[in-house]
């Protein structure tokens, strides 16, 4: 397929890259431009404006926030104006459900179609194609867009027609991966001031009650203390944590741990943790009970 991609960042990087790999024609937009260097010497197109991204069969948007989509999908220059009646815009940045549910009005009234595709993964999962999908869109937008997803992932999970349902999935999915590095710090600060390894601890954890891949990312993040470089920095957790909380407001669902995690965000930013990665808001606990000084910024 002929692709745009438009966010060069850790995990679109990765993303081009699978995508160049799998066959496809990419062409790819980035703010700062030397970050496509790399994917040029792979055979992508580079180009120096968000419409000659949009001239294939599909554009995929991969960025930080809802300011960044937004200033890219809506304006003169923007997807909505350049993208072809029948084309598709798959978004795959963690965005708010309003966002998404903008975009998906904007792209039916302008005859395009809206594929909300939030993945799963770390930037080395996006460099291996070894990404989970979320997706939501109309049947016929999703069967198009499958020859793309398998290139980037493992499995691809289809929540239906409605774009902004898949926004949410990506949501909640973060707000479970903040609480389970929550309960890690938690109990590694407990068993650490007790004086046992806490490496042990965590391959205890991960071959026996809690085998699974969040685990076994995060215990080894947190025993380690390797916060540096971010894989997913922390402001961005702090983002998707906000975001579920205001998904959850509309929907009139409390969630008292992830009110939680918000303050537990809101102090390692506060501590000046803004280059860290998202785990080390687990460092906390460990702080709460006397054992170690929280990280900062390297």
């Amino acid at each position: 397929m002929k692709v745009g991609l438009i966010g060069l960042g850790n995990m679109g990087s990765g993303m081009a890259a699978s995508l160049l790999k799998g066959g496809h024609e990419v062409t790819v937009y980035n703010r700062t431009p030397t970050k496509a260097q790399a994917l040029v010497a792979l055979g992508a197109r580079h180009v120096a404006r968000v419409a000659d991204a949009c001239r294939g069969d599909a554009v995929i948007t991969m960025l930080a926030d809802d300011s960044a989509v937004e200033s890219v999908v809506f304006g003169d220059a923007s997807v909505i104006k350049n993208l072809a009646k029948g084309a598709i815009h798959i978004s795959s940045s963690t965005i708010s459900v309003a966002l998404s549910e903008k975009m998906a009005a904007a792209h039916a009234a302008s005859g395009q179609r809206f594929v909300s595709a939030p993945v799963f993964g770390r930037p080395e999962a996006a460099a291996a194609a070894r990404l989970f999908i979320a997706v939501a869109g109309a049947p016929d937008a999703v069967d198009d867009c499958m020859p793309l997803f398998d290139s980037i992932g493992q499995k691809t999970f289809h929540f239906g027609e409605n774009p902004p349902d898949a926004n949410l999935v990506k949501l909640s999915g973060n707000f479970l991966i903040s609480s389970v590095i929550e309960a890690l710090g938690e109990a590694m600060a407990l068993v650490g001031k007790a004086g046992l390894d806490q490496h042990q601890y965590v391959d205890f954890l991960t071959s026996t009650l809690f085998n699974a891949p969040v685990y076994k990312t995060y215990g080894g993040l947190i025993a380690d203390k390797k916060f540096v470089p971010a894989g997913f920095a922390a402001p961005l957790g702090f983002k998707d944590n906000r975001l579920v909380l205001a998904a959850a407001e509309k929907l009139r669902v409390p969630l008292p741990l992830a009110s939680l995690i918000y303050n537990r965000f809101l102090t390692l930013l506060a501590r000046g943790g803004e280059s860290l990665d998202w785990s080390a808001f687990s460092q906390l606990a460990a702080e709460d009970a006397g054992q170690a000084a929280l990280p900062t910024r390297k």
